[in-house]
């Protein structure tokens, strides 16, 4: 009889725990953004002797940070109340999309009272939002919205089948007009989810055109992994722990295959498919493909833009060889916009600024915007907003 109680005991209490998760779990509130613009994080740990909450909210960057010192999340120690729920608010927040995790005991966890959360490389941590300016634009809001599709498409160049982000604009299914492109490529580690997630392109794009500060377009967002079909866990035999490294990334196959990618947007979607209605940009490893990619088809994309990208690499490739060449050819018709973007504090902060001395040297023109802070997500959504309200109308330029 006691080995049935026990069970029965344990059956009852695995019930009640299904039965909280599936009613809404505890009834703390984390994160609590307030009126003020301070927000309020709390975590139950009665048993826990120190808990802290890191985020990028608390490492500010200012025009003091030394150039190329890249920050790191700041942390801030949590008070414990008398029901064992610890606490902590900032001071008041700009507008902008955070991301945080606790420590509990030196321990990392994601706060089990907020399921917005996003993946960066291996990493996971929680989101949120405070309202305002950009905080508005990286937001859902009550406008048209357009489609986001993952689509698999064949690449005989690299002798397999890939798979890529499409985000096509509000009324494109409903209607027969075509539209031009932009093709937004991810960083080191990432994949053809970190833009619509990490970098909230869909929602910029949404909004931008809603009020009519961007032209409506397709946006292709591609995997620059040359040896991966797609995102961890969504290809095949792929359930291994993101890296940051992995074969392929900046080795000129992808910038070779890259015609695999445009020949079946084009083939597959309504697009207008001349110059002057093709864009490419990237961050960092995708700003570095799309300088080689724009460069090696010159005659494809009238609008470039490099987010914090990386200049160099080690790689011998034939396509990165002949960049010197390429990009006297493409600068022989130039863009009609060549956008640089990069934080004052990023890493990659004087290989752009030689970059931008060679251009200036050999009298290519180029567009530059300098923010604060590093080799993060917060500027390259920042880019991305500014460089998508220059794309495809001759006023925008």
């Amino acid at each position: 009889m006691r080995l049935i109680a026990m069970v029965l005991g344990c059956v009852l209490a695995a019930n009640g725990m299904a039965q909280q998760a599936l009613w809404g779990g505890n009834d703390i509130v984390s994160p609590q953004v307030n009126d003020d613009r301070t927000v309020t994080f709390r975590l139950y740990a009665p048993n826990a002797e120190r808990v802290e909450v890191e985020g990028d909210f608390l490492s500010p960057v200012t025009a003091s940070t030394p150039v190329g010192e890249t920050e790191s999340p700041g942390k801030a120690v949590m008070t414990k109340n008398k029901d064992g729920v610890w606490e902590y608010t900032t001071s008041p927040l700009a507008s902008e999309l955070y991301s945080y995790t606790f420590l509990a005991d030196g321990l990392r966890m994601t706060d089990p009272s907020n399921v917005y959360q996003l993946r960066d490389v291996a990493s996971i941590s929680n989101i949120f939002i405070v309202g305002g300016q950009p905080g508005d634009i990286y937001s859902v809001q009550d406008v048209p919205h357009g489609n986001l599709a993952k689509v698999w498409y064949p690449s005989p160049t690299m002798n397999m089948t890939r798979r890529m982000t499409v985000y096509t604009p509000a009324g494109y299914e409903d209607s027969e007009r075509s539209y031009p492109v932009l093709y937004l490529l991810h960083g080191a580690g990432g994949d053809e989810n970190s833009w619509s997630e990490l970098g909230r392109a869909a929602q910029i794009m949404d909004n931008l055109i809603a009020q009519g500060k961007a032209e409506p377009m397709i946006v292709v967002m591609t995997n620059g992994n040359a040896s991966r079909q797609a995102a961890p866990g969504e290809a095949p035999n792929s359930m291994s722990k993101p890296a940051l490294f992995v074969p392929g990334m900046m080795d000129g196959s992808f910038e070779k295959a890259f015609a695999d990618v445009m020949d079946y947007v084009e083939k597959h979607y309504r697009t207008l498919d001349d110059k002057a209605h093709r864009a490419i940009a990237g961050l960092s490893m995708g700003g570095f493909h799309a300088m080689q990619i724009s460069a090696l088809y010159p005659d494809r994309f009238d609008y470039v833009g490099l987010f914090s990208a990386a200049i160099h690499s080690n790689n011998k490739s034939d396509v990165y060889s002949g960049f010197e060449r390429n990009l006297a050819r493409q600068f022989c018709e130039p863009p009609l916009l060549y956008w640089i973007g990069i934080g004052r504090s990023d890493f990659l902060y004087k290989d752009n600024t030689a970059y931008r001395e060679k251009l200036d040297g050999l009298g290519y023109r180029y567009e530059y915007t300098e923010t604060e802070g590093g080799h993060i997500w917060r500027n390259w959504r920042i880019y991305l907003t500014a460089f998508a309200q220059r794309l495809f109308s001759p006023n925008r330029h």
